[in-house]
């Protein structure tokens, strides 16, 4: 006689905490996911028709959902706008919303899924979770009634939020967090009143989330990982690559690395919006990452993480960022010139030798390099460059940045832009700046927008050093500075 169903199930989710409390490590999947997209249109569409198309989405994301537990993970992160898209009015993203409850209610909404009126999407993802053992993280929109007492509800009588949801492998909604920093085109959206710091424990670890755009900034990204002291963030994200510096895999590789901490990152694909790159990035490196800038296709990744980094024998140590740099003899170069990096002016100074050591500086930081080129290219040109300022057109927030960078071509002017392939090894370099914070996080990139893992290391005193020689060649090795207490107020941080 075949065991019922709901012995069976609690069979195997008894066997997989088991096995997550007898490990060190856990499984995990982020899915890279080619989003099927609405028509354009400024008035909404019926529920019925809203639905089907979530539910054309979902089925893809069920698919890459099945697949990861039968490979053993424990957990899969999908990414932002992955189940409705983007592009929307605030009036033609309504039918899709649904209305969200906060997790202490205990709910299973594939057991119970009329308890807060008719939530479909929150029902089928739970089933997801619940069918598969596995903990799911998915990103919809959230609606929340208000009335005339609330001095800040907007006029149609609704807050809107885009919103991160967590199942449990029960189905159990466990986490909600509605995104803060909302980047400048999500009009649909409300920002919350306050922050959210939203984390939640596993036999895996303790977690924390947040969405795309939250990470540059200290709520509720820092916060998370200084204050919470989470293990592992969770991060859905639509990330539009902006080469030199904040193409998806080369700065979220870089966060894990500054942080500390474990990243699930899952972006969306769309190649014709420049999205796509996504990882599974902890303390010491990528463990698994992809980037496709050629094809349709989405992506399902998997890997092995520490379930508690911070307690790994290889987990870095806290580094002095500005120790080394402010130790040395500064000898600033007469003839630096000016470049731009999208609207950011830097300071950059022209790698004319194969071999030497030069300072560059801008406001009140210096960035300093040693290095040694395998072999100079009389066609392609390297500069280092320095950033501290303001970086953004309409929110702004301080960068200070310290790079080895190639350019486009040997005309200066291009230095600064876009450059994806380059054919320069180095044999050595070590690059380190008189950063004004702890918050640095670094990088280096390769020639077809690869990464070098264990190829680079950051010593205590906050130098960013090769190894052993590049093994490809090089387009950029960066450090990313931001300096959270100089950031301009928020200028939309209000209701519409």
């Amino acid at each position: 006689m075949l065991p019922s169903r709901p012995l069976l199930h609690a069979g195997i989710f008894a066997l997989v905490l088991l096995q997550a409390l007898a490990s060190d490590t856990f499984i995990a999947a982020v899915y890279e996911h080619a989003v099927i997209l609405p028509d354009p249109t400024e008035k909404p569409v019926s529920r019925n028709d809203a639905l089907a198309l979530m539910n054309k989405n979902m089925d893809v994301l069920e698919g890459a959902i099945k697949e990861a537990a039968q490979q053993g993970a424990h957990i899969i992160v999908t990414p932002e706008d992955g189940i409705y898209g983007w592009q929307f009015t605030r009036e033609s993203i309504y039918p899709y919303l649904e209305d969200i409850p906060d997790p202490v209610v205990n709910w299973i909404p594939c057991t119970d899924p009329l308890r807060f009126g008719p939530t479909p999407v929150q029902e089928r993802l739970s089933c997801m979770a619940r069918n598969n053992s596995i903990y799911v993280v998915a990103n919809i929109g959230d609606k929340k009634l208000c009335n005339s007492s609330d001095p800040d509800c907007p006029s149609d009588g609704r807050y809107q939020y885009n919103t991160d949801v967590v199942f449990d492998s029960e189905g159990k909604l466990v986490a909600r967090y509605h995104k803060y920093n909302l980047f400048r085109t999500e009009t649909q959206f409300n920002y919350p009143k306050e922050p959210e710091a939203v984390t939640f424990d596993t036999p895996f670890g303790k977690f924390g989330i947040f969405t795309c755009f939250d990470i540059l900034f200290y709520e509720p990204a820092v916060v998370l990982v200084s204050k919470m002291q989470v293990d592992t963030v969770l991060f859905p994200t639509a990330w539009m690559n902006v080469l030199p510096f904040l193409t998806a895999v080369e700065f979220h590789s870089a966060w894990a690395t500054g942080m500390r901490v474990n990243l699930l990152s899952a972006n969306t694909h769309n190649i014709n919006f420049a999205m796509t790159g996504d990882g599974l990035f902890t303390p010491e490196g990528p463990v698994a990452y992809h980037y496709d800038s050629g094809t349709e296709e989405g992506r399902l990744l998997l890997g092995e993480l520490s379930t508690r980094p911070h307690l790994s024998p290889s987990y870095p140590p806290a580094i002095n960022w500005h120790l080394y740099a402010t130790s040395i003899k500064k000898f600033p170069e007469d003839d630096t010139f000016s470049g731009t990096v999208r609207r950011d002016v830097f300071t950059f100074y022209e790698l004319r030798h194969k071999a030497g050591n030069y300072t560059v500086c801008q406001g009140d930081l210096c960035c300093h390099l040693v290095y040694q080129m395998s072999d100079k290219r009389k066609n392609e040109v390297y500069v280092l460059g320095a950033f501290d300022g303001l970086h953004g057109s309409l929110i702004k927030y301080h960068w200070q940045i310290c790079t080895l960078l190639k350019c486009k071509s040997t005309d200066l002017d291009t230095c600064g832009q876009p450059v994806e392939t380059a054919q320069t090894k180095f044999e050595m370099f070590s690059l380190s700046g008189t950063f004004g914070t702890n918050y640095v996080f670094p990088e280096v990139l390769y020639s077809g927008v690869q990464l070098a893992p264990g190829e680079f290391e950051v010593l205590r005193d906050g130098r960013l050093k090769n190894k052993r020689g590049t093994s490809k060649p090089l387009i950029t090795a960066t450090l990313f500075g931001r300096l959270y207490e100089k950031d301009l107020p928020h200028p939309l941080r209000s209701s519409p």
